[in-house]
C-alpha cells in the first residue's frame, strides 16, 4: 500500500461492501441548545451585523492581502487539523501574507509550530469561565490587531461568527447561515460535503482570481529530522535493527476515541484476532491513548506520547493506521499514512478520512470480525 496522498477524495471498494445507511445526526443536547439559544437572543443584532458585511463571491481582491486571521475556537485535535486545508489555501493564494489563528486549547499550537508564515496562535481556553481575565486579555489583545482578511472557518459556530464580529478588518469570510435556511446566494453553489474543504471552498469563491488545482489534504508539515527520528523510536518498539529493510507491514491501531464514538476494549480485542487470523504478516504498534492504558489486551508492541508530531511522526512511518473517527485519526492522515476510519455515529462523507489512500467502514450493522475482514481486504489493495 502507497503511503502518498493524491489530495482526491475517493472510498476504496473493500469499504464500499461494509457501508450501511448513514447513521442519523447526533441529538443536542439540552444545555447545547439552550446555549446556543441564549447567545442567540442576546447577540443576535450583532450576528445581522457580521451577515450583512460578509465577503461576496468573487469580491476578495488577489493583491492586497497581508494580514490574515482564521478563527476556529474549537479545542478538540480533529477540528484543528481539518483547518490545515484552508492554511494551505491562504498560503498558496497569498505568499507573502502572515497568518494569525485563533483557536481553542492547545492542539493547534503544537500541530502548527512549523508553518513559515504563521505569525501568532492565540489560544482560547477550553474552560472559559475559570480564566476569564486571561481569556478578555486575550481579546484585546486580538482587538487591537487590524486584518486585511478575516475568516471564520466552520458553518454554524457561534463563538467564530462573535470573534469575526470582533476583529477589526477589510474583509470577513464567513460560511453563511443561508447554507441551512436557503436564503443565501452562497446557498445554490455546490459546497464540498467533506468539512475539511468547506473553508477552502469558501475562499475559493471569494477570491477575484481563478484557481485551477485539486483540494489540499490536510498536513501538518512533518520535517524530515522529525521522521526520521520518529523512524529509530518506532524500530526500537519493534526491536528491528534502524538499518534492516522492513518485509512486513507494520499498522498502527489507535482504540480510543470520544464519547459514543468509542468502541469497547473487548471490541478491540475480537477485532484484532481476527484481523490477524486474515493478515497473519501484519505487524501491530498499539498507538496508547493520552490516559496510558492500553485496549488491545498489552500483547502487542506499544508506543505512548503526548506530544502530537510526535505521535504523527511515530504513524508517518507506518504502512497503515486504523482507529474510530477521533482526531488522531486526522493526525494520522495528515501524517500522510493510509488510514482506516471507523464510523458508528458521525457522518463519515463529511468527517471522514480523505484521499485515496484513506477510507471509511460504517460499522453500526457489522460485527468486530467483519470489520476486520473489511480491514484486511484494505491492507490488500495495491
Amino acid at each position: 500500500m502507497q503511503s502518498h496522498d493524491s489530495g482526491d477524495t475517493s472510498i476504496h471498494r473493500a469499504a464500499a461492501i461494509a457501508f450501511s445507511d448513514a447513521p442519523p445526526p447526533l441529538a443536542p443536547r439540552p444545555w447545547d441548545d439552550f446555549r446556543r439559544r441564549f447567545i442567540a437572543s442576546c447577540f443576535g443584532r450583532l450576528f445581522g451585523t457580521v451577515k450583512r458585511g460578509l465577503c461576496e463571491p468573487g469580491q476578495l481582491p488577489t493583491r492586497g492581502i497581508h494580514r490574515v486571521l482564521i478563527c476556529r475556537p474549537n479545542h478538540r485535535l480533529g477540528n484543528a487539523i481539518l483547518i490545515s486545508p484552508l492554511l494551505a489555501e491562504v498560503e498558496a493564494l497569498y505568499p507573502g501574507a502572515e497568518i494569525d489563528l485563533v483557536t481553542g486549547g492547545n492542539a493547534a499550537q503544537n500541530v502548527f509550530t512549523n508553518r513559515f508564515q504563521i505569525r501568532q496562535i492565540f489560544s482560547l481556553p477550553q474552560k472559559i469561565a475559570r480564566h476569564l481575565f486571561f481569556t478578555v486579555g486575550l481579546l484585546r489583545q486580538l482587538r487591537r490587531n487590524s486584518y486585511d482578511l478575516a475568516i471564520d472557518a466552520c458553518d454554524g459556530s457561534q463563538s467564530g461568527r462573535l470573534l469575526l464580529a470582533m476583529v477589526k478588518a477589510r474583509y470577513k469570510l464567513g460560511l453563511p447561515d443561508g447554507l441551512r435556511s436557503g436564503e443565501s446566494a452562497w446557498n445554490h453553489l455546490p459546497w464540498p460535503e467533506y468539512f475539511g474543504h468547506r473553508g477552502v471552498f469558501l475562499l475559493r469563491m471569494a477570491y477575484a482570481g481563478k484557481i485551477d488545482r485539486a483540494y489540499p489534504s490536510p498536513n501538518i508539515r512533518l520535517s524530515e529530522q522529525e521522521q526520521q527520528q520518529a523512524g529509530k523510536a518506532l524500530a526500537a518498539v519493534l526491536g528491528e535493527s534502524v538499518q534492516r529493510s522492513r518485509t512486513q507491514p507494520v499498522v498502527g491501531i489507535f482504540a480510543n476515541a470520544t464519547g459514543a464514538k468509542r468502541y469497547s476494549a473487548a471490541w478491540w480485542v475480537e477485532f484484532v484476532i481476527a484481523l490477524q487470523t486474515l493478515r497473519p504478516d501484519v505487524r501491530i504498534v498499539d498507538l496508547v491513548a493520552e490516559h496510558g492504558q492500553t485496549q488491545l489486551g498489552g500483547n502487542f508492541p506499544s508506543y505512548y506520547t503526548r506530544d502530537l508530531r510526535r505521535l504523527a511522526s511515530v504513524i508517518a512511518n507506518m504502512d497503515a493506521f486504523i482507529s474510530a473517527d477521533c482526531g488522531v485519526m486526522h493526525l494520522a492522515v495528515a501524517a500522510g499514512t493510509p488510514t482506516l476510519g471507523l464510523f458508528s455515529v458521525t457522518c463519515a462523507v463529511k468527517y471522514g478520512p480523505c484521499g485515496q489512500t484513506h477510507t471509511a467502514v460504517g460499522t453500526n450493522t457489522l460485527s468486530a470480525a467483519e470489520v476486520a475482514r473489511v480491514a484486511a481486504e484494505w491492507l490488500s489493495l495495491p
